[in-house]
């Protein structure tokens, strides 16, 4: 498990932080340090995307490892995001985790393109199709919802399930509503159709650019008084 130290001022903030878990294995207490994903979408396939973030002036990837991958996977599971149960055993193998993390460049591209004003790539619906083909899926009522449930080789589970919420966002129109953080520090996306987000998450970026304009706001002020007190 990697140890990552909090993001430096300059970087982009983390509502995430850091996850400390205790374990005790035969009488000692472990302390192992996990980070936490950001979560400020509400779909699989951004959320999928968005686990990558900015660090020390670089991208920074939080899916490195299968226990990442777990973590992710129980992260969207709080969230309402993704019923685990619907997985087969090894969805968390190496190779599933290769072939989620080429979906998650795929889908940053296309993503940030749309975000950007663009369009997306001309196979997307295609590519997005091809994924869901190799793990099709059965439905399953699970409390008051339908869930679809992967049912092809393990190691596409994951994938298949992210590319059918991204071809429920492409066919809803909803991507044309994509957006980047207002922080140029943050490479973090959402969805807002009202066009009045600016920030991925308030109490992260916004918080952090409302501190800074006082801040500069309090010293601006600082500096008149000192010039008028040398008059």
């Amino acid at each position: 498990m990697k140890a990552v130290a909090a993001s430096p001022s300059g970087a982009c903030p983390t509502s995430w932080g850091l996850f400390l878990e205790n374990k005790s294995t035969a009488g000692t207490m472990i302390n192992s340090i996990t980070e936490e994903f950001p979560v400020v979408s509400g779909h699989l396939s951004l959320d999928l995307v968005n686990t990558e973030v900015v660090r020390r002036g670089g991208r920074h990837d939080l899916l490195i490892t299968s226990e990442d991958l777990i973590h992710w996977v129980e992260t969207m599971r709080r969230t309402g995001s993704l019923v685990p149960s619907v997985l087969p055993e090894g969805y968390d193998s190496p190779e599933a985790l290769r072939t989620l993390r080429s979906v998650r460049d795929f889908l940053r591209g296309n993503f940030e393109e749309i975000a950007d004003g663009g369009n997306p790539a001309g196979d997307l619906k295609d590519r997005l199709e091809e994924w869901m083909e190799r793990s099709p899926f059965s439905y399953r009522m699970i409390g008051s919802s339908l869930v679809p449930v992967p049912k092809g080789h393990p190691a596409d589970a994951l994938a298949s399930l992210v590319a059918f919420d991204a071809l429920r966002l492409l066919a809803a129109g909803d991507l044309q509503t994509l957006h980047r953080c207002a922080n140029p520090d943050c490479v973090l996306l959402f969805i807002d159709a009202s066009g009045r987000r600016k920030w991925c998450s308030m109490r992260i970026c916004g918080n952090r650019a409302k501190v800074a304009r006082h801040q500069s706001l309090k010293g601006n002020k600082t500096r008149m008084d000192e010039g008028k007190a040398d008059e």
